[in-house]
């Protein structure tokens, strides 16, 4: 049974600080380039975006600004970016829950992935984790187990949005260990998180960047990530394969044009990104904020994306689970 929240529509427009001197448009840009994040500020979409559009600004000289549309899980964003004018030029921050997972799920999307959108770079990728609030003496995921099947009431695992990654992983958790969970979808990792810090909520899975610092700072436990091996930042942490679970995989964040975009900015944001990616320092950058920067080609995006809809197409539609629009 999913417990559904309210979906909350909003924005938070923040734009990268910017020095007072006059901008050159390059070739093909006739304006500003607007950033679309899904989510809250402060999850790991927004800040590879916030990342990506300082670097950007500078490569382009032009303005670049991030725009928060949050609302339906990130699927708002790509509604609207989906019709974006042709003499706008915007960027998207996709991740699997948007832009894998949504179209198996919901049936009126209100945008299509392969004809409204054209995959340009990858930003990130990065593995995902379970955690509980620092109030539960939990340390293991037997222990999680063991703890939802005698607490059924109070077994509300939290998500960053419904439809995403996390709460598929939720929905296999619950399904291989034979456990009833509740699912309890937010809109966005930032507000998820502080109810898991604040104990309002027991558990929750999300992207292992998102996590990290609270479980360093000792405010929240993470038990399992996702990787097929135990991850670079918390290595004394199992896997859920160590755990007895099979489970293993890892997300994605990668910017899109919309389709409208003509073909000369489309090629001309993408190597732009492509060399950004590319830059030790903005790698450093990434690195520093808990996220592991991949720098791939329109090409090899393409790819990349093919290799992943391969490996979880079939399972999402093997689970059979369908989510009201």
């Amino acid at each position: 049974m999913i417990r559904r929240r309210n979906i909350i529509l909003g924005a938070c427009t923040g734009t990268i600080p910017m020095a007072q001197v006059a901008w050159a448009q390059p070739a093909g840009l006739s304006n500003p380039v607007r950033i679309v994040v899904g989510f809250a500020p402060g999850g790991g979409s927004d800040r590879a975006a916030r990342l990506i559009a300082q670097r950007l600004q500078t490569r382009l000289s032009t303005p670049v600004i991030v725009e928060n549309r949050v609302g339906a899980g990130g699927r708002l964003a790509a509604q609207q970016v989906a019709k974006t004018p042709s003499n706008q030029t915007v960027l998207m921050i996709g991740n699997p829950g948007v832009m894998t997972v949504a179209p198996l799920i919901f049936d009126n999307l209100g945008y299509n992935v392969d004809t409204d959108f054209v995959p340009l770079s990858y930003a990130t990728e990065y593995e995902f984790g379970i955690a509980v609030g620092a109030g539960l003496p939990l340390k293991q995921m037997s222990h999680i187990l063991a703890w939802i099947q005698a607490n059924p009431d109070k077994a509300n695992v939290g998500v960053p949005a419904l439809g995403s990654l996390p709460h598929f992983f939720a929905l296999m958790i619950g399904f291989m260990s034979s456990t009833k969970l509740v699912i309890a979808p937010y809109q966005g990792s930032a507000p998820m998180l502080n109810d898991l810090v604040a104990g309002q909520i027991p558990i929750s899975i999300d992207t292992l960047d998102t996590l990290v610092t609270q479980h360093e700072a000792g405010k929240i436990r993470v038990v399992a990530t996702s990787g097929s091996k135990r991850s670079s930042l918390l290595p004394g942490v199992s896997t859920f394969r160590e755990a007895g679970l099979p489970i293993a995989a890892v997300g994605y964040n990668v910017m899109y044009a919309p389709a409208t975009t003509p073909k000369p900015v489309q090629a001309l944001l993408a190597k732009a990104l492509f060399e950004i990616m590319s830059e030790p320092e903005t790698q450093q950058s990434f690195r520093a904020g808990k996220m592991t920067p991949v720098a791939l080609n329109e090409i090899q995006t393409v790819e990349a994306l093919k290799k992943f809809n391969d490996q979880w197409r079939p399972v999402i539609k093997r689970s059979g689970f369908k989510a009201a629009s």
